[in-house]
């Protein structure tokens, strides 16, 4: 397993800011809730970081750079590079952005943001406190009237009306956010790519029409 900090250190400059240019305008950093009625709070927290595009061939390099994640397609064309895992959000994408920032004032709050939430998971078993400070945080995430959730707020926090979770709603200090790296304990089995070549780290064509479409 190759040593987080020892991978980003390799990775050269105009490639990461190549790549945090790209995600500033096609990624997007998402907090899901699931209903489970299996688990004791019914509810389940699934985070993640994805980038979207119908060019598969920049998206497989991402995947490659990050190497982490999945790629998955959808019937019209548009493919998914997406990182779901808690640890490699945390110990990949969040100290990638943190060494590459975005430029975008959105995008820098919604990372610091998503930050925060992967901060708070991280803490221990998901518990009624923890979802609780995650659903609130969650509220300020991707702001905008084309945002679209199954589950709100309202959903999970049971008798809290909206007024009172934007009285509560934690503060983002976006300036703050890209000097602090969370810590990782570096553990757990996940398994990694091999160190890349520096050649394996050119951002490949965008215009490889012959690749677009082709299946996961």
């Amino acid at each position: 397993m190759q040593n987080h900090l020892e991978w980003l250190t390799q990775i050269p400059t105009d490639v990461g800011n190549y790549i945090a240019g790209f995600v500033d305008g096609e990624g997007s950093f998402n907090i899901s809730l699931r209903r489970r009625d299996d688990h004791r709070l019914k509810w389940d927290v699934d985070p993640s970081f994805n980038v979207s595009q119908k060019d598969r061939v920049i998206l497989a390099w991402h995947k490659k750079v990050f190497g982490c994640g999945t790629l998955r397609s959808r019937q019209d064309g548009v493919v998914y590079f997406e990182v779901r895992n808690l640890a490699m959000l945390a110990e990949r994408v969040i100290p990638f952005f943190e060494r590459f920032p975005f430029r975008s004032a959105t995008k820098k709050r919604n990372f610091a943001i998503f930050k925060r939430i992967i901060s708070v998971l991280r803490t221990g078993p998901l518990t009624q406190d923890i979802l609780e400070k995650v659903v609130r945080l969650r509220e300020t995430l991707n702001e905008g009237h084309g945002r679209k959730r199954k589950y709100e707020a309202r959903h999970v926090l049971n008798g809290k009306s909206s007024e009172t979770l934007r009285q509560t709603r934690l503060p983002v200090n976006t300036e703050l956010a890209g000097s602090e790296m969370i810590k990782s304990d570096l553990m757990g089995d996940h398994e990694l790519h091999n160190s890349m070549e520096s050649s394996d780290l050119i951002p490949p064509k965008a215009d490889r029409r012959d690749n677009i479409n082709k299946p996961s």
